[in-house]
């Protein structure tokens, strides 16, 4: 099992050194000397808990724990301060500010690993109620709530990094008719199955997958160029088409997905909300037009369309062939 990881902020490397001592037996520790730098590493999301000294140079403690309770993403991370006998009035002030406890100089190592012991055993089982309450139960993939949470820090991110995001949105073909045909067992043993295939080729750190609501999900892509996007996109759709789970409809003899995206560089004052309403128009185009198939838009705002393009590829190579 993989050790939890505590971040100590301390500008005394003789106090972070027995820190250190005291801990690394049960956790992988990593040490920093600046506010500054903590809270570039803390938003890896790699930690734990953090052992934070409130006198530090440039930015104190007190503002450290301000800038990580204004992030969402950051502001349940459990932070306990080091503070010295007669700094009774800092200990208070950095509850207030959100910290869960606090350790006094000198360390008691007994003490130490108590209160550290609490609290990650406390962040531990907060982690497993989210977990819990952010993954679709019939799928394993993460839920509509948890969309709605990491896609809107994503947006942000893009936008302070100038990254491109693509929003594309699934459903699954006349999954109604489906279900009154082969029952609500198999639609559901269906919707899993669809689901892990997509999964399956949207696994980067750069990706993310969430069952939206019924057949429905929804994937968001970080940094691809828009025909990257719509490329990768068109190859899931064949892949759920090949899985050959039977469902004989007008458009063919196997269950399908239509999928609508759309690819945009992100900036301040845009909501994503819009671009996630555009995703879903070219949804709804991919089912006008006849089903199984992708339809994507572009950051010149220009429409493209897997069955009208490859038709149209195909008779290019014709006419080349009869010259």
């Amino acid at each position: 099992m993989e050790r939890e990881r505590i971040l100590i902020v301390d500008d005394s490397l003789a106090q972070s050194a027995q820190l250190r001592g005291i801990l690394e037996g049960d956790y992988e520790t990593v040490t920093v000397q600046t506010a500054e730098r903590a809270l570039m590493m803390i938003g890896s999301g790699e930690f734990s808990l953090v052992l934070l000294d409130v006198i530090l140079p440039g930015m104190d403690g007190f503002m450290m724990l301000k800038k990580l309770q204004e992030n969402p993403v950051t502001r349940h991370l459990p932070v306990i301060l080091i503070t010295s006998l007669g700094e009774s009035d800092y200990e208070q002030v950095g509850l207030d500010l959100g910290a869960v406890d606090y350790i006094a100089k000198p360390f008691h190592p007994k003490v130490v690993k108590a209160r550290v012991n609490t609290h990650i055993k406390l962040y531990r089982y907060r982690r497993q109620l989210e977990d819990q309450s952010m993954t679709d139960p019939l799928t394993g993939v993460p839920n509509r709530r948890r969309h709605d949470q990491h896609c809107l820090n994503w947006w942000r991110e893009a936008c302070r990094l100038g990254l491109r995001m693509s929003i594309c949105i699934f459903d699954i073909d006349n999954f109604k008719a489906y279900n009154d045909r082969y029952g609500h067992q198999a639609g559901d043993r269906a919707i899993a199955e669809v689901a892990q295939k997509i999964a399956h080729h949207l696994r980067r750190s750069t990706d993310f997958f969430a069952r939206y609501g019924g057949e429905e999900f929804v994937a968001v892509l970080l940094g691809d160029s828009a025909e990257k996007a719509y490329a990768h996109l068109c190859g899931i759709r064949q892949a759920v088409e090949a899985m050959q789970i039977p469902h004989e409809t007008a458009e063919g003899p196997w269950l399908t997905v239509s999928v609508g995206g759309v690819t945009v560089l992100p900036a301040p004052g845009q909501p994503y909300e819009r671009y996630f309403e555009i995703a879903d128009t070219m949804l709804y185009d991919a089912k006008h037009l006849g089903r199984n198939r992708v339809v994507w838009m572009n950051e010149e705002m220009e429409q493209q369309r897997e069955r009208e393009q490859a038709a149209k590829q195909e008779y290019e190579t014709d006419m080349d062939a009869e010259k």
